[in-house]
């Protein structure tokens, strides 16, 4: 029979919490494991600002989750977790806690596993390298996996390690090109915007203009019915080179020669294309327009 004196006993013996643990006879000792990141990704580092005194607010391209933004928290001082890997374009595998509340992961560490170091010591290597990092930073939204974006940095910079200073002005028109044509805003370049003729016919190729503004190229006669006599004009040479480029990998181009005049109608007419798209002047790109200009 399980009767009341039991039932009281039993009450007294499961009594919570213990006497000896409410009068601090035992001690609770907390065990202290290694934190693990939530999360690591092979990314390439696009841009960082500083914060406070010594803390760095990094932009970068991971190839699985897309662009994201992170604190590297000491990242300033002179022995931090992160060496040389938070330098622009570096590659790296990085290492960062995410929380679905906040806009800004925590960076924990980060593996080099490329630098770009080689290439700053020749100018316009440098230049075509804070380009891709102005354009990417740019034009990609925050947390939209992009592997195919990842992969054209990957390409160009590439290029640009065995080509030099040389093949910087075919990579910057390569990644121009495709940069758009990913983000789904590359115009038609054979068909006039304003009348829709074919503007690339074999026998007798249709003159192409394009100005600020205009998504696309217009013909000709498009030109002066419109009055739009300041217009640029994109050469036949250009408008090819930029059919195989879309079916051509930048490898295959690598024996060709391309310096500073080669293309560079093309790298107007595209800087202005990404230019419209973000509502805003490129910095980077004026530099190339001077060079053109003194060419």
């Amino acid at each position: 029979m399980f009767d009341g004196a039991a039932a009281s006993r039993l009450t007294v013996a499961v009594r919570w919490p213990p006497v000896a643990v409410r009068r601090g006879i035992f001690h609770c000792v907390t065990l202290k494991f290694p934190r693990v990141p939530a999360r690591v990704s092979e990314a390439l580092v696009l841009r960082t600002y500083p914060l406070k005194e010594a803390d760095l607010v990094v932009s970068f391209l991971t190839r699985d989750l897309g662009k994201l933004r992170g604190v590297a928290k000491r990242a300033r001082r002179p022995k931090n977790a992160f060496g040389a890997g938070l330098e622009r374009l570096s590659h790296v595998r990085m290492a960062y806690f995410q929380r679905e509340t906040r806009e800004l992961v925590n960076l924990d560490s980060c593996e080099l596993i490329r630098s770009q170091f080689g290439l700053v010591s020749e100018y316009w290597c440098g230049v075509a390298l804070d380009y891709f990092a102005e354009v990417s930073e740019a034009m990609l939204p925050a947390a939209e996996p992009s592997e195919k974006f990842f992969r054209l940095l990957l390409a160009v910079l590439e290029h640009l390690r065995t080509a030099g200073e040389g093949g910087t002005w075919l990579a910057v028109t390569y990644f121009s090109l495709w940069a758009l044509r990913l983000s789904g805003w590359l115009p038609e370049l054979d068909v006039c915007l304003s009348c829709g003729s074919f503007l690339n016919d074999g026998e007798s190729p249709e003159r192409a203009f394009f100005g600020r503004g205009r998504a696309g190229l217009i013909c000709g006669h498009c030109r002066q019915a419109l009055g739009a006599g300041s217009n640029s004009e994109l050469s036949v040479a250009s408008r090819l080179a930029a059919g195989e480029m879309v079916r051509m990998p930048v490898a295959h181009f690598a024996g060709q020669e391309w310096g500073r005049a080669t293309g560079a109608d093309l790298r107007r007419f595209l800087v202005q294309q990404i230019e419209s798209l973000i509502e805003r002047r490129l910095v980077t790109a004026r530099l190339f327009d001077e060079s053109a200009a003194g060419a």
